[in-house]
C-alpha cells in the first residue's frame, strides 16, 4: 500500500465515489511535483498512488503534500450538477508513518480529515 492514501465518499448518494482522478503532489523547491496518480476504484480508495518506500524506492519524506481530486468528470458521470470542478487538499506529514487523508463529498461542499 501506499504511503500516502484516500478515499472518497459521495455523501449526497450515499456511496463511494469511484473513478475520481487523484493527483499527489510534494511542496519544495518553490514549487509543487508530482509524485504520483491515481483513479479511485469501485469502493472509492486510491490505496497505489505512490509506490511502498514512495517514490524512487525512498521513504516518505516529512514535507507539504497536496492532493487533488479532478471530481468534476465524476459528478457528470453522475448525473449531478457540481459547485467544485476539483478539490485540493493541503497536508503536513510530520513523520514516515502513513497518512490517510479521505475526502466526503456532495455537489455543494466537501469535508476532509486525518483518517487511519
Amino acid at each position: 500500500m501506499s504511503p500516502i492514501t484516500t478515499h472518497v465518499l459521495d455523501t449526497s448518494l450515499g456511496r463511494p465515489a469511484s473513478g475520481v482522478t487523484v493527483i499527489l503532489e510534494k511542496g519544495g523547491g518553490g514549487g509543487w511535483h508530482t509524485v504520483g496518480r491515481g483513479i479511485t476504484d469501485l469502493d472509492g480508495r486510491c490505496k497505489t498512488l505512490m509506490n511502498m518506500k514512495g517514490k524512487n524506492g525512498k521513504a516518505l519524506k516529512k514535507g507539504t503534500y497536496r492532493l487533488t481530486f479532478g471530481v468534476a468528470s465524476y459528478f457528470k458521470r453522475s448525473g449531478q450538477t457540481a459547485f467544485y470542478p476539483s478539490v485540493s487538499v493541503v497536508f503536513s506529514a510530520r513523520d514516515s508513518r502513513h497518512h490517510h487523508v479521505p475526502l466526503l463529498l456532495s455537489p455543494w461542499g466537501y469535508s476532509t480529515y486525518r483518517g487511519s
